[in-house]
């Protein structure tokens, strides 16, 4: 099909006098569209215009009158070379009715040079007209005026006629031979009622529906089922606002991510394209998706202006676009227009969608906003940034002690408060009760929230070492929302835990492809691969990763983990330096290096390391795992077991790893290693 873009360029010269949109925002040097109804200039990727509909609407002409497409190659490289140096061929060719004067058109429609075109769809629209008007004259003639001819010349008759279904149509000719048989002359009398019915349907859809929408209907039959719901562009003069923008994504993402048919890409993938220049079709296709919305912000003082558009990629056509004026008290209620919107140009057809749509979680404007900046620095991923999301999370549930959301957020904040993402500075004995409590919370007030099941399945295996019902929880989670990618995530890490590999790859994967930029989850890819001995898959997949984004912290340690267990020392402690440079010598990077010292027989630079983290230890809160594991590579196994009785006081999270972590294996042969895995109450695979 032919693209349309809205745009709004001004003093085009671009005649708007008939319904069609100007198309001169479709970069250069990009070719889309679909093949057989691609103009030359969308074929060499240049420029397009107005002009390149028209093209499009003569290949529909051309198909509707003939029953064949003017360029059909066996693939679309050949169809595409068609268009380019070959002429379509003539409609007589198929249908002998043709007019001459609808010939003209079509050809018109078709040539290669746009200024030797129709220059406007009302230009066409004149010439069908005049065309529609002949033929229904035409027409009238047949039915009402003998064949003069026929009449008064008997020796020269060539047919006459019948009434066929209360239309008079021609019969064979007495003189006809058996190959042109009555059959044939009907069908031909048929055929030329169909040419004008042809026509009058093209002249009604270009004069009164608009060229665009008719384009577009032509590829409305499959579905769209995928949407990724892009970061909104601030352009405010206020300060502060940027949550607004961030905010409102995020909150349309969570929104349509409830409805069970639609695939929506996470906040985690969308995020990647904040502040860039985008092309929905290239976005679309990284992140495998039908549609892509994408929208504006302008705040001033109280005063909200929201834009959207809504672009089906497969098409490069544009579905809906909105502009909004409304206050800040409004902009919780303009969320919820947004997305019934969305889900009615998608014309979705979903069990449960009213439910979920109609579905308010607050009906605050206040704890609204407060939660949209809590999600705004918990998104920043950073220890600073937790600690002010966990602020506007508790405020916004001030406003609303019912604001379900609100405590997931909570609980989401505290659990990655006590993990490695926030650079394992906070005590996991302090921050996963809390996390609990406000995963309860949430549970309690709308038990049908995905997010809070996942929550406290990660806090019931962590903290309270309860592992059936961690599993439970997390199956919760996936049945209530099989398209939220965290729970994959997060179930693939317990069942790496307890040893079952091969269930924890397929849960990572199904991870991947919900959230296909998420590196955390590729990450974890990784490490899953490594623990199911891929070493070297797990080093394609890390490397990889730090392709995408060298400064990631997390695919340097699990890069150096796999090198080290494959005894290439000096590549691991290499890349455990780079920990400690990007992290700001955090404990778990001085932690690491020790331990590749220590491995590789430097045990002057591993104690030195050892006595660093050991003096941090007593200042802030340290892994006590990562120091016994130093131990373990020194082979002082009674330090390194009274550092792991700290461990599993404190509920460390490395201490539940013990029967896969290779780091842990010198000490599988101790006693004390099979009392502490049975009072830990890892399950066996």
């Amino acid at each position: 099909m032919a693209l349309a873009k809205l745009t709004e360029t001004q003093g085009s010269a671009i005649d708007t006098g008939a319904p069609t949109k100007a198309m001169v925002n479709t970069v250069a040097g990009t070719v889309m569209g679909t093949a057989n109804y691609m103009s030359p200039e969308q074929a060499k990727g240049t420029k397009v215009d107005a002009r390149t509909d028209l093209w499009s609407l003569g290949a529909v002409l051309y198909e509707m009158v003939t029953g064949h497409m003017p360029f059909a190659g066996e693939t679309p490289t050949e169809t595409i070379s068609l268009i380019l140096q070959k002429e379509p061929a003539p409609l007589t060719r198929y249908t002998h009715e043709v007019p001459a004067e609808l010939e003209r058109i079509v050809n018109k429609a078709l040539t290669k040079d746009r200024e030797e075109r129709h220059q406007t769809a009302k230009d066409l629209l004149i010439d069908l007209r005049n065309l529609k008007r002949k033929l229904e004259v035409d027409a009238e003639i047949d039915r009402t005026v003998p064949d003069l001819r026929s009449a008064t010349s008997p020796s020269s008759r060539q047919s006459t006629t019948a009434t066929v279904s209360g239309a008079l149509v021609p019969t064979a000719p007495a003189s006809a031979t058996p190959a042109a048989s009555s059959a044939e002359y009907l069908i031909s009398g048929i055929k030329k009622h169909k040419l004008a019915a042809a026509v009058a349907v093209i002249v009604l859809v270009v004069g009164g529906v608009g060229l665009g929408l008719y384009l577009r209907a032509r590829n409305t039959e499959v579905p769209i089922d995928s949407i990724a719901v892009l970061p909104f562009q601030n352009r405010s003069t206020e300060p502060d606002s940027e949550y607004l923008s961030d905010g409102l994504a995020e909150s349309l993402i969570y929104r349509l991510s409830q409805l069970p048919n639609l695939k929506v890409s996470p906040t985690s993938s969308v995020f990647r394209y904040k502040g860039k220049e985008i092309d929905p079709v290239k976005v679309g296709q990284e992140l495998g998706v039908n549609a892509v919305l994408s929208g504006r912000i302008v705040q001033r003082g109280v005063n909200l202006t929201v834009s959207a558009e809504l672009v089906d990629v497969r098409y490069n056509k544009l579905l809906w676009g909105e502009q909004y004026h409304r206050t800040m008290l409004e902009l919780l209620a303009t969320q919820r227009e947004i997305a019934r919107e969305i889900v009615d140009k998608l014309k979705l057809k979903v069990s449960g969608e009213q439910k979920a749509l109609a579905k308010h979680y607050t009906e605050s404007n206040d704890a609204y906003q407060l939660y949209l900046k809590g999600r705004f620095y918990w998104n920043k991923r950073s220890g600073e940034g937790f600690q002010k999301a966990l602020q506007y999370f508790q405020q916004a549930i001030e406003r609303d002690p019912n604001y379900a959301l609100a405590y997931s957020g909570l609980a989401d904040t505290y659990n990655l408060l006590g993990g490695p993402e926030a650079g394992g500075d906070m005590p996991p004995n302090e921050m996963f009760p809390k996390a609990k409590a406000a995963a309860l919370k949430a549970l309690e007030i709308d038990e049908t929230l995905a997010e809070p099941h996942v929550s406290l399945a990660h806090v019931t295996y962590f903290y309270d070492r309860d592992w059936a019902t961690a599993e439970r929880e997390f199956k919760r989670a996936i049945e209530l929302n099989p398209n939220y990618a965290v729970a994959h995530h997060w179930y693939a890490i317990y069942l790496s835990v307890v040893g079952r590999q091969r269930e924890a790859l397929a849960e990572i994967r199904r991870a991947q492809d919900l959230d296909p930029l998420s590196l955390i989850i590729k990450l974890w890819l990784g490490r899953i691969l490594a623990l199911s001995g891929q070493s070297d898959q797990a080093i394609e997949q890390l490397r990889k990763i730090l392709e995408m984004d060298p400064n990631f912290v997390l695919a340097h340690l699990r890069l150096g983990l796999v090198y080290e267990e494959k005894g290439m020392y000096d590549e691991a402690i290499s890349e455990f330096r780079q920990v400690l440079k990007l992290s700001g010598r955090k404990p778990l990077g001085v932690a690491a290096v020790a331990h590749a010292y220590a491995l590789a027989g430097k045990r002057e630079e591993a104690q030195e390391h050892l006595d660093e983290l050991r003096q941090l230890s007593k200042q802030r809160y340290v892994s006590p795992a990562s120091i016994a594991l130093i131990y373990i590579a020194l082979g002082e196994k009674d330090q390194a077991f009274a550092w792991l009785e700290k461990s599993n006081e404190v509920r460390d999270l490395n201490i539940v790893r013990l029967k896969v972590d290779p780091r842990y294996e010198p000490l599988s042969s101790d006693p004390r290693f099979a009392d502490l895995v049975r009072r830990i109450g890892i399950p066996s695979p």
